[in-house]
């Protein structure tokens, strides 16, 4: 019985799902799209997932579409083109509600450079890399890399990226503000399991509700966005009483103070 080109292993609230065509370096086939939204859809459903941590098996987190695929070189390259729309792939993964963390191990090529951008926060391995290869390979980015990648290292930058194809390397990735942070490969899934946990410590429901607001934010006009969030503090300090805060406040001070040792 073949594997699942999809893994999902869930513990203490956190969820890891693992692109999992090693042997492709994880191109983005027909059935692996159709897991990706079925499986972030039951993860949103679910309940008991406070955080995703995405990842690839082996050395790459993902090289894009599976062109061979999508050439006919084995399959039905007009289903597969056609088996899962691009907003469909968006709306699954940026319809968990809660934070994803991108621990990008390898190569994320073109759709899985896509990929990665759907994430909240990227942690990349030494091994890290990025390239956009859509003005080579002939075809119009559709998962919105070309809308988000400019908001987040600037326009310029991603033009350079999309025009020529170049990859990104980790620590340049870091520089640019594209990676969080950069680790050892050994590192890369520890790190970003504590870095889970330390989101799940966090007041009940706080972070789903900070990053739906950031989110909203982000895609208004700076006005609008102080008003938009202005709104919704108003509307959420009818939900906190005075000693909710101090009970809060304690545990901050008492977190503050292992952290300084």
């Amino acid at each position: 019985m073949s594997e699942s080109v999809l893994l999902c292993e869930t513990s203490d609230g956190v969820a890891t799902v693992t692109l999992n065509r090693p042997e492709a370096m994880n191109a983005l086939s027909a059935e692996l799209r159709r897991a990706i939204v079925d499986t972030f859809r039951a993860l949103e459903s679910d309940g008991a997932v406070d955080v995703v941590i995405l990842t690839g098996a082996g050395r790459a987190f993902c090289a894009g579409l599976d062109l061979k695929e999508l050439g006919g070189e084995f399959g039905d390259a007009g289903a597969a083109s056609e088996s899962v729309t691009s907003a469909e792939l968006d709306d699954a993964i940026s319809g968990f509600g809660g934070p994803i963390i991108g621990a990008i191990n390898g190569v994320a090529v073109t759709g899985g450079f896509e990929i990665a951008l759907m994430c909240d926060v990227l942690i990349g391995s030494t091994e890290a890399r990025f390239s956009d290869t859509h003005a080579r390979v002939g075809i119009m980015p559709g998962w919105g890399l070309s809308q988000r990648l400019p908001r987040l290292i600037g326009i310029s930058r991603a033009k350079e990226l999309s025009f020529t194809g170049n990859y990104l390397r980790a620590e340049q990735a870091e520089r640019w503000g594209l990676l969080n942070r950069v680790v050892e490969e050994p590192d890369l899934l520890p790190v970003c399991r504590k870095l889970a946990q330390d989101m799940r410590t966090c007041a009940p429901g706080m972070v789903r509700n900070y990053k739906r607001v950031l989110d909203e934010g982000y895609a208004l006009p700076f006005g609008e966005a102080l008003v938009h969030e202005r709104g919704v503090s108003a509307a959420h300090r009818t939900s906190v009483s005075p000693e909710m805060v101090a009970e809060r406040r304690r545990g901050i001070q008492d977190r503050g103070r292992q952290q300084a040792r």
